[in-house]
């Protein structure tokens, strides 16, 4: 369910309820946990973690969102990207929103207990913790850097799926976390940019805010070469094989040139589409990570 259909849904209360956990956003950091699971065994992950260790991750993640909402109900209400949100709406009490990340939360450490283990429940606490706490409150209006350092919470899927099934989280794992945290600002700087309005009327020092749109662009371009290196870490490490290293390469090419783009001559739109591929470009290096693993392991390609 899109955020369009939300808008249509305002009477539903589930629908509202649902809004708060940011399903989009949530979706990509389970998809990205489960990618870990997969990678970090050579054969088929069990079905109580896969499912166990899925729905409690989203129950975190849901968790952690719905506070953000509540946390930015005032900030949300003077965005025209998030002013239809219920939370800003004031469609939800604040005791609401409150009462439903506990009982998400509660759920979620409960579900990841029961059918992975302990080490998932505390780090997906503590990722809990890093996004809800450290960035929202914290960081979010008090820095422009607060997407660099609050993507640390942001980056933990992929090893939160690997001790949901391994139960540890080896030097791969953090290679992983390491590829999402690099890819973080330009994803989310190439929003800000053609959003910078907003975030001008919300007074949150947001990088486009602060320092401006070529300054910002400098630095998706600088962060998008970074993360094209890192990318390349899994082949160098063995991790994986010349196919998921022909995808990265093709794909960080290509975020290259939006990126170059943006930088060379800024328009909005060329930002809203860097910001769209940069989701597909994430999701697609995933699925070259899981398919090379299990081709490598099949045929040893």
């Amino acid at each position: 369910m899109d955020s369009t259909t939300l808008r249509h849904s305002s009477g539903s209360r589930i629908a509202q309820y649902f809004a708060l956990t940011k399903p989009r956003v949530t979706q990509l950091a389970v998809f990205c946990a489960v990618i870990g699971m997969f990678l970090s065994t050579p054969g088929m992950v069990p079905w109580q973690k896969l499912v166990g260790g899925t729905i409690g991750i989203w129950l975190f993640a849901g968790a952690a969102f719905a506070i953000n909402c509540l946390v930015e109900q005032r900030i949300d209400a003077m965005m025209r990207r998030t002013a239809w949100r219920p939370s800003a709406r004031g469609e939800i009490t604040p005791a609401q929103i409150l009462t439903f990340s506990a009982v998400l939360g509660g759920l979620g450490m409960g579900t990841l207990y029961a059918f992975t283990n302990a080490l998932t429940m505390w780090l997906t606490f503590a990722t809990f913790i890093g996004y809800a706490v450290i960035y929202t409150i914290l960081l979010k209006p008090a820095t422009p850097q607060n997407i660099v350092i609050g993507g640390a919470s942001g980056a933990m899927p992929p090893a939160l799926g690997w001790a949901a099934v391994q139960g540890t989280v080896p030097g791969d794992a953090w290679i992983l976390v390491l590829i999402i945290f690099v890819w973080t600002p330009p994803h989310f700087w190439a929003l800000a940019l053609y959003r910078r309005q907003d975030y001008e009327s919300a007074k949150l020092p947001m990088l486009p805010v602060t320092h401006g749109v070529q300054f910002t662009a400098l630095h998706i371009l600088l962060y998008t070469l970074v993360l094209f290196a890192v990318t390349l870490m899994p082949f160098v490490s063995d991790m994986s094989g010349v196919l998921y290293l022909a995808s990265a390469v093709v794909l960080g090419v290509l975020f290259l040139s939006y990126a170059w783009k943006m930088y060379r001559d800024y328009s909005d739109e060329i930002a809203r589409k860097t910001f769209r591929y940069s989701i597909v470009y994430l999701s697609l290096l995933f699925v070259a990570l899981l398919i090379d693993h299990y081709a490598r392991g099949w045929i040893g390609f």
